[in-house]
């Protein structure tokens, strides 16, 4: 039986739809953990259909490292104003600043490719792919720049 509260706790974990999670709850046999892993293959596999989609708005952020010695601007790009104003992902903008001031990635492949700081079972670009299925539009990582004393 699936109950409101793995809703709930799907919804706050994975941000998709209601819908989205009641299907997956149904698929996994009312398991939250299965459930959790089959938003996530769906998310990631819906990224492909977006990628042709052009990114002409987003946001840029920074991070200062507590030490005001380290410091990193990223520009996070989606399709439209209405993602970029979105909590979820202005703080998905931050927590790449945040990565890129902590790894010193060399380019964009680079960032892509490497274990996220805050989930190091998945690469930076497993997050922007699942971000995509999450807010069902193309995002792209475009200049970002690391600074250091």
């Amino acid at each position: 039986m699936i109950t409101t509260q793995q809703i709930k706790e799907l919804r706050e974990k994975t941000g998709v739809g209601i819908s989205d999670i009641k299907q997956a709850l149904e698929k996994s046999g009312g398991d939250s953990a299965k459930a959790q892993a089959l938003i996530e293959e769906w998310l990631g596999s819906s990224a492909g259909k977006r990628l042709d989609r052009e990114t002409s708005a987003g946001v840029i952020d920074a991070y200062i490292h507590s030490n005001n010695r380290i410091g990193a601007l990223v520009e996070l790009q989606c399709e439209t104003d209405f993602v970029a104003r979105n909590p979820g992902f202005k703080t998905m903008a931050h927590d790449i600043a945040m990565h890129i001031a902590a790894m010193a990635p060399a380019d964009t492949a680079a960032l892509l490719s490497q274990p996220f700081i805050k989930d190091e079972r998945k690469a930076v670009g497993d997050l922007i792919n699942e971000s995509i299925g999450r807010f069902g539009e193309n995002i792209k990582i475009g200049k970002f720049a690391r600074f250091e004393l």
